[in-house]
């Protein structure tokens, strides 16, 4: 599932003409670099969920045969953040383990690793952390044993991509109509699992970053 809900206040005025996924990357809409990638990892099924000028994500990714994908989408009339958004869209992703994947993100990670490494039986998922970006110097969760943990140091920042069951959702005791993963995650702090990604990644979350990652990818 690729999350391509919200409405992505702080690159204005970008977004104030489209969504922050259709943010283009040297010159490619940033969902775009997710999908190839998500298709190159063997992923041929992709459910993408849509609320602020949805409809601009719809027509320009059409069904997803240009991908090597199918795409569904999952629409909210208002965006329900990142567990909200999720729990509506879980008809469509099934009763099986999924991976979930910001919209806002760009990373050169290899979904391979994951698509070929099956959650163990009783692990309710999986997240990919990266080391402190300046944003956010104090990071959101340590990793004890390869585990999650709120209170092993050093901590790290969730990269948005981590690997999922449903149960994660539907057993989560405070679950609601809009609410994020976050509390979810520390809900089940000592029981995902949680690695350590040192490869590139953006948060493409301001223009300055955005700026910052061109130029990086100009140069590499």
């Amino acid at each position: 599932m690729v999350l391509a809900a919200g409405f992505g206040k702080r690159m204005r005025p970008l977004t104030d003409r489209m969504p922050k996924p259709m943010i283009p990357v040297l010159g490619k809409p940033l969902i775009e670099y997710t999908l190839e990638r998500l298709a190159a990892a063997g992923v041929n099924r992709v459910v993408i969920n849509t609320a602020y000028l949805g409809e601009q994500i719809r027509d320009h990714l059409g069904n997803g045969e240009r991908f090597g994908a199918s795409i569904q989408y999952s629409e909210e009339n208002e965006p329900l953040e990142t567990a909200g958004g999720i729990t509506s869209a879980l008809p469509l992703l099934g009763g099986a383990p999924f991976l979930v994947v910001n919209g806002d993100v760009w990373c050169d990670f290899d979904f391979t690793s994951w698509v070929n490494n099956p959650l163990p039986e009783n692990c309710p998922g999986r997240l990919l952390m990266v080391p402190n970006p300046p944003h956010n110097p104090e990071g959101d969760f340590g990793i004890d044993d390869g585990l999650l943990s709120g209170t092993t140091k050093p901590r790290f920042t969730f990269a948005g991509i981590s690997y999922l069951r449903p149960e994660i959702l539907t057993a989560y005791p405070n679950a609601r109509e809009r609410y994020g993963l976050g509390e979810v995650f520390a809900h089940n702090e000592d029981k995902m699992q949680a690695e350590v990604y040192e490869g590139d990644w953006c948060d493409v979350g301001t223009p300055e970053r955005l700026n910052k990652l061109e130029e990086r990818l100009r140069a590499s």
